[in-house]
């Protein structure tokens, strides 16, 4: 297995190859509860900054990195809305906790000295860009991590969506989804002792058997634009890195000319 760190010692030549990318241009599609660590809510910085130092590796390999946050680890719409609130005003709350987020990724990123921005679908310049598609393009061809806020901006749609939405507006190669477990499962591993993990799958594989790849809005985006995904355990150091070099890590979600045949 290829597990080179692309910012550790020197690499001898003949492991070059090793470190050679996959991905020419990535989403990563985190959640929120994947900033709040062991604690379940909030921020936790050192997972914070864990985080940080794997986009480190992956941008370190020229990797150009588009990202999508949650903000389920401060407040979800959809928990507001059935506790009584009003649907459109508890997901607009949810984007803002999205934009909480994505300032607090940026910040760990810029202190490894990478240069970020921040785009928000909702307009508020003081703290972030506003979302124009040729700009944000231009940033990841400079180099520049960005971060996408606010969802896509509207209610009743997820930031699963808007990961979707915007992989599809960067020309990405890949949305890779990091999760809290290996990849896609038959059942929910947490609750199911005999549930399987499957190593590959069609968009409509996923759809037809409602497995918990996305949301069925985003996988059909996906679908439609022969876009592949990768669902992996963001859990495991070095997760990140092995799916952007190619390695058989977790899930792949893909069309089926895609989707590697027993002879590869």
């Amino acid at each position: 297995m290829c597990l080179e760190r692309a910012l550790d010692k020197p690499t001898p030549p003949n492991k070059l190859e090793c470190l050679m990318p996959k991905y020419r241009r990535v989403m990563l599609k985190l959640s929120g509860e994947a900033l709040a660590g062991s604690a379940g809510f909030g921020i936790d910085p050192p997972t914070l900054d864990r985080i940080a130092r794997e986009i480190q590796a992956i941008h370190a390999l020229g990797v150009q990195l588009a990202i999508v946050i949650g903000g389920g680890n401060i407040f979800r719409g959809m928990a507001g809305a059935a506790a009584g609130m009003d649907r459109a005003s508890a997901d607009y709350m949810g984007m803002l906790a999205t934009v909480m987020n994505s300032l607090a990724i940026q910040d760990a990123i810029e202190h490894l000295g990478i240069e970020t921005r921040v785009i928000s679908a909702i307009t508020m310049r003081q703290i972030a860009e506003p979302y124009i598609r040729r700009r944000a393009v231009r940033h990841l061809e400079m180099g520049r991590v960005v971060i996408f806020g606010a969802g896509t901006g509207n209610p009743y749609f997820t930031t699963d969506t808007a990961a979707a939405l915007r992989a599809n507006e960067m020309n990405c190669d890949v949305i890779l989804k990091a999760t809290k477990v290996d990849g896609v499962y038959t059942a929910d591993p947490e609750k199911d002792p005999n549930a399987v993990l499957l190593h590959d799958l069609t968009h409509l594989e996923a759809l037809s058997r409602q497995l918990k790849v996305m949301d069925a809005t985003a996988l059909s985006l996906c679908m439609d634009t022969d876009l592949p995904l990768v669902v992996f355990n963001l859990g495991h150091e070095g997760n990140i890195q092995r799916v952007v070099q190619g390695e058989d890590v977790g899930t792949r979600v893909s069309t089926p000319s895609d989707t590697p045949s027993d002879s590869d």
